[in-house]
């Protein structure tokens, strides 16, 4: 934690909250709000000539970029600071919506939006580190599950916003409101955020020292066990996402102006479970709160897979298993999310980079190979997200066996590597 915390943030806490929820919300947005477009007679896929598959990459294109350089945006923030970082990224993310925007063949707009995925995850990584920097233990639980409520909000405005604007501007005007979202948050991080990288926590950028510290890192056991147990779950939820314009268009014969509903009720779950995560902090054990997570998150994946295996999916139902999992998964993710960035204290913009990278490797697999297996069923999208949970289930079960006989403790004091 930065010595100088108290004297560079004298607003609110919820301030800064919403500030650095506004860094995060820029990945998701970019993903939700142009999903409306793909299809329909003005669609992206109409007016480029687009098949499906490559569709599918303006997707997957985004989702590898953003995880391969998640990599790179926590060291550099080591070494240069975290305000440098963010507005760099801030700044390119605009800048590449504006070729997306521009792009007049589908082979322009998968690469403007590998572009785009290149630069979002700065805000994302890098505000992790900051809310460390600022704060203790519990507060920094609290400070999370407020940037969790206000990162909620994101899933519901980007495809209202997307679907509004694709139909009153076309697709085009879906990619310059993006670039009119990065000018915003460029301008506000430019003006409020501090720099919270105090100078005695200031890492070489050095290749050889940047790569041991990733091996450090990535040979730990430990940490690959709370990185799958956090980050795998969440493609339970966010395989709904991707799968958006046939699980809603096609399954629950939605029109794309109706798409936000399935985000407010997503929504809803982050919120409420984020909040209750933010009354836990201190309370009780950090452990506890997972295992709750998980519960919820597994009784509702059972019940949604007997739900469609008996049931025809319908509007009415079919949509709130995902927000009931949404709650379990904001439950239990802020906790396990400073187990890591604990893990090496003096290293945590490294260690959100290769935490966030392990995540959006797994988003990137999930969409380009999971999604266009099991979206032409509701059945198997409910098999999927209950198998996807497994894995995070498993990952944590092992985690605890491990770490059996330690003394459960409250987040921040788990031991460094």
């Amino acid at each position: 934690m930065n010595p100088q915390a108290e004297q560079l943030w004298t607003r609110p806490r919820w301030q800064l909250a919403l500030l650095l929820a506004g860094l995060g919300m820029v990945g998701p947005f970019a993903i939700d709000a142009y999903l409306p477009a793909f299809a329909g007679p003005e669609g992206i896929a109409q007016t480029l000539g687009a098949t499906p598959l490559q569709m599918q990459q303006t997707l997957s294109a985004y989702l590898l970029a953003f995880a391969v350089m998640n990599l790179f945006h926590g060291a550099l923030a080591d070494s240069f600071g975290r305000r440098p970082v963010v507005l760099g990224g801030v700044l390119l993310f605009t800048l590449a919506s504006v070729g997306c925007a521009l792009s007049q063949t589908i082979g322009q707009l998968i690469a403007f939006r590998a572009l785009q995925g290149l630069s979002a995850g700065a805000g994302m990584v890098v505000s992790r580190a900051i809310i460390r920097d600022m704060y203790p233990p519990i507060s920094a639980q609290k400070v999370m599950s407020q940037v969790t409520i206000f990162f909620g909000v994101a899933p519901v405005i980007a495809p209202a916003f997307g679907g509004y604007v694709f139909v009153s501007g076309g697709w085009h005007a879906v990619f310059w409101g993006l670039a009119l979202v990065g000018a915003l948050l460029f301008w506000l991080n430019w003006r409020l955020l501090p720099e919270t990288l105090h100078e005695s926590q200031v890492q070489p950028f050095h290749p050889r020292h940047l790569m041991a510290g990733y091996w450090g890192l990535a040979s730990n056991r430990r940490f690959w066990l709370l990185a799958l147990s956090s980050g795998i779950p969440f493609n339970g939820m966010f395989l709904y996402v991707l799968a958006a314009p046939t699980f809603l268009g096609e399954h629950l014969d939605l029109q794309p102006t109706q798409f936000y509903w399935f985000f407010m009720l997503s929504m809803s779950g982050l919120v409420g479970g984020a909040w209750l995560s933010g009354r836990l902090a201190g309370r009780i054990p950090p452990q506890q709160q997972v295992r709750w997570g998980y519960g919820v998150m597994g009784v509702v994946s059972l019940g949604n897979v007997a739900l469609h295996l008996m049931l025809p999916p319908n509007a009415a139902w079919s949509m709130w298993p995902v927000a009931l999992f949404s709650f379990g998964w904001a439950l239990m993710v802020p906790v396990v999310t400073l187990m890591v960035l604990d893990m090496a204290p003096d290293r945590r913009g490294l260690v959100s980079s290769l935490q966030m990278c392990v995540g959006s490797a797994a988003n990137a697999a999930v969409a380009g190979v999971l999604v266009p297996l099991v979206m032409h069923s509701v059945l198997s999208l409910a098999v999927a997200s209950l198998g996807l949970l497994l894995v995070g289930w498993v990952a944590w079960k092992v985690h605890r066996r491990d770490t059996k006989g330690l003394t459960e403790v409250v987040v921040g004091g788990n031991p460094p590597i």
